[in-house]
């Protein structure tokens, strides 16, 4: 009988990342699952202490991918590493499910390799959906915060829309892409894209292709608070580019974004507070 070790964090989605794990019962059949909760222990360690030719489950959300691919050298991951989503957005799961056949799980070996990199807060990660600047890093931010006071399922846009109303300033930036210089006011938005979905179904980049050699960034830039708001549910079906005076998106390998005023940014949905620049290259 086969064997798959089912990888989790147990603290996940409210304390419920045994229970969302166990799940895979039902998906991978006639196999033995074994399940390894993460919280307390290096995930490097883990692995190494299984033959390479193990099978592994990672069972959870955008941010788990993260934590395993900047955790884990390229060198060491598995013959077999599979994802089951299990988090709020899914966004990387989205977005290869359209390219794989998948019964609720998918084989993601080939995701997550040769990934880009981001330098933030003087500090290094790889990436597989977006590093994001602007009030989606605020939306983090803030949901950090409440995660930290409650158990309540966190509303994004209902933070995203606060924020656009009443608390999040928007910026002025400068864009580098390529060595070419892009200087704007009033920025909203700045996520650079390796996927093409992210915030849980939002496509900033509707062209942009995970499978292709080159990252996109979308840069929202509009004076008024309520013309903003009133164009942005146009970003969950990709229709928010049609407003050309208000989004601009640059396809590139390397990208300088300096805002300004220090605000949060997020990689992967993980929060980086005060920050005032991040550079990604492809």
């Amino acid at each position: 009988m086969e064997k798959y070790v089912v990888l989790y964090n147990g603290k996940a989605d409210n304390n419920t990342g045994l229970e969302n794990a166990k799940k895979l019962v039902g998906i991978i059949k006639d196999a033995e699952l074994e399940y390894v909760d993460l919280v307390g222990k290096e995930i490097a360690d883990v692995i190494k202490s299984y033959p390479k030719t193990q099978k592994f489950v990672l069972s959870g959300g955008d941010g788990t991918v993260n934590y395993f691919i900047n955790h884990i050298d390229e060198e060491n991951i598995p013959e077999e590493i599979y994802y089951y989503p299990a988090g709020t957005g899914n966004d990387f799961y989205h977005d290869i499910s359209e390219r794989e056949n998948t019964n609720g799980i998918v084989k993601i070996n080939k995701y997550i390799t040769n990934l880009p990199v981001c330098f933030v807060n003087n500090k290094t990660y790889k990436f597989v959906d977006n590093v994001g600047f602007g009030i989606d890093g605020y939306c983090c931010e803030v949901a950090d915060i409440l995660k930290a006071k409650s158990d309540k399922p966190i509303n994004y846009t209902g933070i995203a829309i606060k924020g656009m109303l009443f608390h999040f300033h928007s910026k002025k930036a400068k864009v580098i892409v390529d060595g070419k210089e892009y200087n704007f006011k009033n920025v909203w938005l700045a996520p650079v894209m390796k996927g093409k979905y992210y915030g849980g179904g939002m496509i900033p980049c509707p062209e942009q292709n995970r499978e292709g050699n080159s990252l996109s960034c979308l840069v929202w830039h509009k004076r008024s608070r309520l013309g903003t708001l009133i164009k942005f549910p146009g970003i969950f079906k990709g229709e928010h580019i049609k407003s050309k005076k208000m989004c601009n998106i640059f396809t590139g390998k390397h990208f300088v974004i300096e805002f300004n005023k220090p605000c949060a940014a997020q990689v992967d949905g993980e929060t980086e507070l005060n920050t005032l620049r991040i550079e990604v290259k492809a």
